[in-house]
Protein backbone atom coordinates (compact mmCIF):
# COMPACT_ATOMS: atom_id res chain seq x y z
CA UNK A 1 0.00 0.00 0.00
CA UNK A 2 1.33 3.42 -0.98
CA UNK A 3 2.36 5.62 1.91
CA UNK A 4 3.47 9.25 1.78
CA UNK A 5 5.25 10.97 4.66
CA UNK A 6 6.03 14.69 4.56
CA UNK A 7 8.65 16.54 6.57
CA UNK A 8 10.45 19.86 6.63
CA UNK A 9 7.76 22.24 7.78
CA UNK A 10 8.27 24.76 10.54
CA UNK A 11 7.99 28.35 11.72
CA UNK A 12 9.91 30.88 9.64
CA UNK A 13 9.91 34.61 8.97
CA UNK A 14 8.77 36.27 5.77
CA UNK A 15 11.51 36.08 3.16
CA UNK A 16 12.99 32.86 4.51
CA UNK A 17 13.25 29.53 2.71
CA UNK A 18 12.19 25.97 3.51
CA UNK A 19 12.52 22.65 1.72
CA UNK A 20 9.79 20.09 2.16
CA UNK A 21 10.32 16.40 1.52
CA UNK A 22 7.85 13.60 0.87
CA UNK A 23 9.02 10.01 1.18
CA UNK A 24 7.09 7.51 -0.95
CA UNK A 25 6.84 3.82 -0.08
CA UNK A 26 4.70 0.79 -0.87
CA UNK A 27 4.71 1.10 -4.65
CA UNK A 28 6.72 2.10 -7.70
CA UNK A 29 7.43 5.81 -7.34
CA UNK A 30 8.20 6.37 -11.00
CA UNK A 31 4.72 5.17 -11.95
CA UNK A 32 3.15 8.21 -10.31
CA UNK A 33 2.72 11.85 -11.05
CA UNK A 34 3.34 13.74 -7.83
CA UNK A 35 2.18 17.03 -6.44
CA UNK A 36 1.89 19.33 -3.49
CA UNK A 37 -1.22 21.03 -2.28
CA UNK A 38 -1.85 23.16 0.78
CA UNK A 39 -4.77 23.82 3.02
CA UNK A 40 -5.16 26.68 5.45
CA UNK A 41 -7.71 26.52 8.29
CA UNK A 42 -11.23 27.02 6.98
CA UNK A 43 -10.12 27.07 3.35
CA UNK A 44 -10.28 24.71 0.40
CA UNK A 45 -7.33 22.71 -0.82
CA UNK A 46 -5.10 24.82 -3.05
CA UNK A 47 -2.87 23.47 -5.79
CA UNK A 48 0.78 24.34 -5.24
CA UNK A 49 2.89 22.34 -7.69
CA UNK A 50 3.04 19.07 -9.61
CA UNK A 51 5.55 17.05 -11.55
CA UNK A 52 5.21 14.27 -14.10
CA UNK A 53 6.51 10.77 -13.44
CA UNK A 54 9.76 11.44 -15.28
CA UNK A 55 10.29 14.86 -13.78
CA UNK A 56 10.35 16.34 -17.26
CA UNK A 57 7.40 18.66 -16.82
CA UNK A 58 6.36 20.78 -13.86
CA UNK A 59 3.30 22.85 -13.05
CA UNK A 60 2.79 25.62 -10.51
CA UNK A 61 -0.08 27.51 -8.98
CA UNK A 62 -0.03 31.22 -9.72
CA UNK A 63 0.64 32.30 -6.10
CA UNK A 64 3.92 30.36 -5.96
CA UNK A 65 5.31 30.75 -9.47
CA UNK A 66 8.86 32.01 -9.42
CA UNK A 67 9.28 31.26 -5.69
CA UNK A 68 8.70 27.49 -5.33
CA UNK A 69 10.40 24.63 -7.17
CA UNK A 70 9.17 21.03 -7.25
CA UNK A 71 11.55 18.17 -7.96
CA UNK A 72 11.77 14.43 -7.49
CA UNK A 73 14.40 11.74 -7.05
CA UNK A 74 13.15 8.52 -8.63
CA UNK A 75 16.07 6.55 -7.21
CA UNK A 76 15.38 7.57 -3.61
CA UNK A 77 11.58 7.78 -4.08
CA UNK A 78 11.43 11.27 -2.64
CA UNK A 79 9.51 14.36 -3.72
CA UNK A 80 10.76 17.84 -2.81
CA UNK A 81 9.38 21.35 -2.65
CA UNK A 82 11.90 24.17 -2.37
CA UNK A 83 10.12 27.26 -1.10
CA UNK A 84 11.91 30.61 -1.31
CA UNK A 85 10.85 34.13 -0.35
CA UNK A 86 8.08 32.80 1.84
CA UNK A 87 5.14 35.07 2.61
CA UNK A 88 2.61 35.02 5.48
CA UNK A 89 -0.07 33.94 2.99
CA UNK A 90 1.92 30.74 2.39
CA UNK A 91 1.00 29.59 5.90
CA UNK A 92 -0.84 26.25 5.62
CA UNK A 93 -0.60 22.50 5.99
CA UNK A 94 1.34 21.19 3.00
CA UNK A 95 0.47 17.75 1.68
CA UNK A 96 2.04 15.64 -1.01
CA UNK A 97 -0.15 13.65 -3.36
CA UNK A 98 0.36 10.80 -5.80
CA UNK A 99 -1.73 9.65 -8.72
CA UNK A 100 -1.10 7.90 -12.00
CA UNK A 101 -2.80 10.77 -13.83
CA UNK A 102 -1.18 14.21 -13.68
CA UNK A 103 -4.57 15.90 -13.96
CA UNK A 104 -5.55 14.53 -10.56
CA UNK A 105 -2.64 16.17 -8.74
CA UNK A 106 -3.17 19.47 -10.54
CA UNK A 107 -6.93 19.87 -10.78
CA UNK A 108 -8.80 17.19 -8.81
CA UNK A 109 -7.17 17.46 -5.43
CA UNK A 110 -10.11 16.01 -3.50
CA UNK A 111 -9.88 12.76 -5.50
CA UNK A 112 -6.17 11.92 -5.66
CA UNK A 113 -5.30 8.27 -5.12
CA UNK A 114 -2.86 8.87 -2.28
CA UNK A 115 -1.96 11.75 0.00
CA UNK A 116 0.14 12.29 3.09
CA UNK A 117 -0.82 13.63 6.49
CA UNK A 118 0.84 16.97 5.88
CA UNK A 119 3.52 19.19 7.37
CA UNK A 120 2.73 22.61 8.81
CA UNK A 121 4.40 25.71 7.43
CA UNK A 122 3.93 28.93 9.37
CA UNK A 123 5.32 32.19 8.03
CA UNK A 124 5.40 35.17 10.35
CA UNK A 125 5.49 38.75 9.12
Amino acid sequence: QVRLVESGGGLVQAGDSLRLSCVFSGGTFSNYAMGWFRQAPGKEREFVAAITWSGGTTFYGDPVKGRFTISRDNVKSVLYLQMNNLKPEDTADYHCAADEAIVMVTSKLNYVSHEGQGTLVTVSS
